[in-house]
């Protein structure tokens, strides 16, 4: 495929510095709210929900109930992404990223005044899994967005580092949401923290909601997105190309995203590990509820760092070391849970999620939305991301299936588990094409060519 030679030109050229920094802070506050919303909710299928919105009488059931209820907001972010993937490809990114926040906010939002199962029976959970369906179509189109929005506005030889600030903001997301949770549950009590306290983080996600939408409303649309629609090359329908032209791109990029049990791993599965009573490890909640801050700092510091690497060195590098040697630590890191002891459970969590999962975590956005075409990009990377997702959302309850409460060798069955997915999504990574040096308008096409070695770092230390 030939490209125009002023329209290659144009794609290696810095952007306008300015339209970056407002691109990236979209991005940061969209991703912000998602996590902020993912882990209240996380966080709350663990420890409160199986005892307001189930009944009371077998603790097991109640767990698995409740995790699923947090796995089955994933199964409506497939169609979702096909609806908002498809919606940002063909309107625009700007479009897809407002309409997006608005959806999730007001689920968010809607959970805090669902009632509990006290008040009216089984229809609580049926409400709790119709909020979190609308939750999982809403955020389908978030981080594809957003990222799109970010790496076709980024200076060439920076859209990993400023890419990365999108999952800067699932970050600070978490961080947010456990500033808001650990004084709730270290000032009320027990009672009172299962009976309403746990609803505030969740009427808080208005503010949120606010913020983003006063920044995402000033951004401009990419450029690549208005000339491919002033060449009239928007596809009818993005799912069927992306599917004909990089199906095979849209399968590794799944597996990829099957790292993402890392997170389950110490978030989710972990807060259940720690604290339920059946498995009787005895580790404090509000102790428990640290971890994740803790780690989740030291990520924020990070995460800048490893996208900035994966503009020096490639993003398959840091996506297969990421995999591999945070992978191997859920043995140790479930061990230390296993064995209440509190300081190396933070120190392995600092260590598996905080740090070596980051390496990962920062380069998939920017690698995953190089591995489409712009006609396609949104599509691709919405339904490969989300269609991993909805696999690695349910691995809680699957945790908790294979390894209930009163199991013998929890960290070697759940680590092995762990370890093995994390091997998936490297090998995924290994076979797929580098793509650090393409310039923006080849991105995704068999030929493309990457700029030479020499000829790239002249053009990436002039941009910032």
């Amino acid at each position: 495929m030939k490209i125009d030679a002023s329209r290659q030109r144009s794609s290696i050229e810095p952007r306008q510095s300015s339209t970056t920094r407002k691109a990236a802070a979209s991005g940061w506050i969209g991703s912000a709210l998602e996590y902020y919303d993912w882990f209240i909710y996380a966080q709350a299928a663990a420890l409160v929900f199986p005892g307001v919105f189930f009944p009371a009488g077998n603790p097991t059931v109640a767990l698995i109930a409740s995790l699923g209820t947090y796995a089955v907001g994933y199964v409506a972010r497939p169609i979702g992404a096909f609806v908002l993937g498809q919606w940002g490809d063909k309107h625009g990114r700007k479009n897809v990223l407002v309409l997006a926040m608005l959806m999730m906010g007001a689920s968010t939002f809607a959970v805090a005044l669902l009632p509990t199962y006290g008040q009216v029976g089984v229809l609580a959970p049926v409400l709790l899994v119709a909020v979190r369906l609308i939750q999982g179509f809403a955020v389908a189109g978030e981080l594809s967005g957003a990222s799109a929005m970010i790496v076709e506005h980024a200076p060439f030889g920076r859209r990993g580092f400023y890419a990365s600030f999108a999952l800067q903001g699932t970050q600070a997301g978490q961080i947010i949401a456990a500033a808001v949770f650990l004084p709730l549950s270290a000032m009320l009590s027990s009672e009172s923290f299962k009976s309403w306290g746990w609803r505030i983080p969740f009427l808080l996600s208005a503010l949120v909601v606010f913020a983003g939408y006063m920044i995402r409303r000033r951004v401009e649309e990419t450029p690549i997105f208005t000339e491919e629609k002033a060449h009239q090359e928007i596809p009818k329908m993005p799912i069927v190309r992306v599917l004909r032209e990089s199906g095979l791109d849209v399968v590794r990029a799944i597996c990829m995203t099957l790292v993402n049990v890392v997170g389950v791993t110490v978030a989710v599965f972990g807060a259940a590990y720690a604290t339920q009573p059946g498995y009787g490890v005895g580790m404090s909640t509000t102790v428990y509820l640290w971890i994740p801050v803790l780690a989740n700092v030291v990520a924020l510091a990070l995460i800048p760092l490893f996208g900035d690497l994966s503009d020096r060195f490639g993003r398959r590098p840091l996506m297969i070391f990421g995999s591999l040697s945070s992978g191997v630590l859920a043995y140790a890191y479930l061990y230390a849970v296993s064995q209440n002891n509190v300081l190396l459970t933070i120190i392995l969590s600092i260590l598996m999620w905080g740090t070596l999962y980051q390496v990962w975590n920062a380069t998939f956005a920017s690698y995953f939305q190089e591995l489409f075409p712009a006609r396609t990009r949104v599509t691709g990377f919405a339904i490969s991301q989300n269609i991993g997702l909805v696999i690695t959302a349910f691995l809680p309850s699957i945790f908790a299936a294979i390894a209930p409460p009163g199991s013998a060798n929890v960290p070697l069955i759940i680590g092995s588990i762990c370890f093995g997915i994390c091997i998936i999504g490297a090998v995924a990574a290994w076979s797929a094409r580098e793509t650090y040096r393409i310039p923006l308008n080849q991105l995704g096409t068999p030929d493309a060519t990457p700029v030479p070695r020499e000829e790239y770092r002249r053009l990436r230390s002039g941009t910032r």
